[in-house]
């Protein structure tokens, strides 16, 4: 447990380096510095954007009072002390923190032995009196573990903590490192203890979906397991929690709501392209397993720094279910090298035969881009792998994420965008050509060709997740390249009709009300035109807007498709169309508190219904989003094929199998 303050301040000292946060202390008290990630980064960024949005709310309804006290629980090596002291803040406030001894003494011995942080702390000698490590006028640095509440009044109270002057606790990533019982009484007795109170905590919440066990399985292997999860799995039963031990008032927001809520929008443009970032999905999964929470007691006026600046939808809660689908794994697929990726393509090359290629996985043991290609047979009802081939001849294919394959023939598919890294300048369009026999034969005989492309079309290349759909216009067939985002411009919302097999760009009229810029949407053919459902917008905000492309005398036009109850906003999903009927499968979302399963929208009504995936027969976290999925519609069955991310700091979690979901119950014909 105490190796994760270490840990934590590492990884905001390096997210201060790349302009996230400003924090000239931190490089001070982390010690050796080391560059994260970019999602490190932002998760870094809105934790600590959380908990000063709250401090300075404290600071500013208190600044009138002769004197308060901020008390940091488990503070590690934060450097809050020295921000507020350097920012004038402190005229009237004293700070103090509690941490494990050990941790205590380390950081008094940093503090005395830097000028910079000396010079802002007056020592007056007060420390080595029991468990003070530190004492100046404005600062208390204890040595005491917090689970030992009689021992930890008791060093307080010699430390000179003032019981009826406002007090503002702070709790960041710590209860939950606590017996349920240790910290519920620790909650009680700061609002027993103190008539005029406030409470801050940052830490999980949502141990049960996929996501949530990824991190569980984190912190256990650290021996840290996250003890209030179980008891407290969400943000209702933490303002419950908080309500129900003698505080007057409490707000609560996941930091996906904070975000959106709370921080500015020129801050959120800012943070945004601080860095070249493309994973959206793990960023969003991030943030709606953290939450704040402020509650209060005796404050005059009422502390809420947690009520919205804009008005967003609420997270609504659960989602109605209309049923479940039952999710197994493919019988002799298990163990198959070259599946467990996630930004790749999967396409249906021929009956039964299903193509992968791209992404992000794992091969030979470690995660790479991936280069091979893979094929899928089915073969007397089973699927089975055919052959995959570890290096592909051409070296034009590169390493591409989030590219589309669009099959023209049975020996034909176009490859269109994808990227190496998010800020490369985007891919060449290849052409895959298969042999006649592709059933028996393997990816080793596919080959890779350039495309020669008009300078007009060349732009319609130099994007990532973005969709192509094969449209009809006057009995001619045209490939529809439709968003997603490139290495300058975060989303896309144009579009291009390429005229096949010859890829000639084609200017074709298009009326209606244009829909907004989107990435990572679904876009399927249906009737000669394009239903496009979902996706992210311009403000990394997932859409719940359903368009279709319908074909007209002189051209296309775009018409909104109405959905009832309203379409859960997503993101990260696929889609297929089946008799009228739009199934979206999986994706990310956070309106909601389930994750996404099935949904099924009828497309002459507008009736839209959700359905759970029951996952009792996988052995694994079933993660739906940056997979593929190929609908079988004789079998009424999907495959999905792959899927998953970086879940954040702890670990990649890869679908380690391909999964068969039987659609027969919920696709009953009429």
């Amino acid at each position: 447990v105490q190796g994760t303050g270490g840990s934590s301040a590492v990884s905001k000292c390096s997210a201060a380096a790349r302009g996230y946060i400003q924090d000239r202390f931190l490089r001070l008290l982390a010690g050796r510095p080391r560059r994260r990630a970019p999602l490190i980064h932002r998760g870094y960024y809105i934790r600590a954007r959380a908990v000063d949005h709250c401090v300075q709310d404290f600071l500013l309804k208190t600044q009138s009072l002769s004197r308060t006290q901020i008390l940091s629980l488990g503070a590690g090596f934060d450097s809050l002390y020295f921000r507020l002291k350097d920012m004038g803040l402190l005229h009237h406030t004293v700070v103090y923190e509690v941490d494990f001894p050990n941790v205590a003494c380390q950081k008094a011995t940093l503090i005395k032995g830097m000028k910079e942080l000396s010079a802002l702390v007056q020592d007056t000698g007060g420390e080595g009196l029991g468990a003070i490590t530190f004492s100046g006028e404005d600062y208390k640095l204890l040595g005491v573990d917090l689970s030992e509440l009689s021992e930890l009044e008791r060093t307080l109270e010699e430390a000179g903590l003032n019981n009826e002057i406002p007090t503002l606790f702070i709790a960041e990533v710590v209860l939950t490192y606590m017996e349920n019982t240790r910290s519920d009484a620790l909650i009680q007795w700061a609002a027993e203890h103190f008539p005029q109170a406030c409470f801050l905590v940052y830490e999980q919440v949502r141990p049960e979906d996929p996501f949530g066990h990824v991190m569980q399985q984190h912190f256990r292997q650290l021996s840290t397991a996250l003890h209030s999860l179980a008891q407290y799995p969400d943000c209702e039963a933490q303002q419950r929690r908080f309500l129900g031990k003698g505080w007057t008032e409490c707000g609560v927001m996941d930091m996906n709501e904070f975000f959106t809520c709370c921080i500015p929008e020129d801050e959120q443009q800012r943070v945004q392209t601080l860095e070249p970032f493309d994973e959206y999905e793990e960023w969003h999964l991030k943030c709606s397993h953290y939450f704040v929470l402020a509650a209060s007691k005796g404050m005059e006026p009422s502390w809420t720094p947690l009520l919205p600046s804009v008005t967003v939808p609420r997270h609504a809660g659960p989602v109605w279910m209309a049923g479940s689908v039952p999710a197994a794994v493919c019988a002799r697929l298990s163990g198959i090298p070259g599946l467990r990726r996630y930004g790749h393509h999967s396409v249906l090359v021929k009956p039964n035969v299903v193509l992968t290629t791209g992404g992000f996985g794992e091969e030979r043991g470690r995660h790479c881009r991936m280069r091979n290609f893979h094929v899928l047979r089915k073969h007397a009802g089973y699927w089975e792998a055919a052959c995959v081939t570890q290096n592909i001849p051409d070296k034009r294919w590169g390493e591409r994420l989030y590219h589309t394959v669009s099959c023209l023939s049975d020996t034909l598919a176009l490859v269109v965008g994808g990227r190496t890294s998010p800020s490369s300048t985007g891919l060449e369009m290849l052409w895959l050509k298969f042999p006649e026999n592709c059933n028996t034969s393997g990816p080793d005989d596919v080959a890779v060709e350039l495309v020669g492309l008009q300078p007009a079309a060349e732009a319609a290349a130099l994007r990532w997740r973005h969709s192509t759909t094969e449209v009809t216009f006057k009995g001619e067939q045209y490939l529809f390249v439709y968003g997603g985002r490139s290495a300058l411009e975060p989303v896309l919302g144009d579009w291009y009709f390429l005229h096949t097999p010859e890829l000639s760009y084609t200017a074709i009229a298009v009326e209606g009300p244009v829909p907004e810029s989107r990435h990572s949407h679904s876009a399927c053919s249906w009737e000669g035109g394009v239903l496009i459902a979902g996706g992210l917008g311009a403000a990394e905000q997932p859409l719940g807007s359903v368009f279709l492309l319908r074909e007209l005398e002189h051209g296309f036009q775009w018409q909104t498709i109405e959905t009832h109850p309203p379409l859960v906003p997503r993101y990260s999903h696929t889609a297929h169309v089946h008799e009228g009927k739009l199934l979206l499968v999986g994706g990310v979302w956070f309106h909601a508190s389930s994750v996404p399963g099935i949904t099924v929208i009828d497309l002459m009504t507008g009736l839209c219904l959700d359905y759970v995936i029951n996952v009792e027969h996988l052995e694994w976290p079933l993660m739906l989003h940056n997979h593929s999925s190929i609908f079988l519609r004789n079998e009424k069955e999907l495959l999905v094929i792959g899927g998953g991310g970086n879940c954040f700091s702890f670990g990649t979690h890869l679908n380690p199998e391909p999964v068969s979901l039987s659609l027969s119950s919920i696709l009953i014909s009429h």
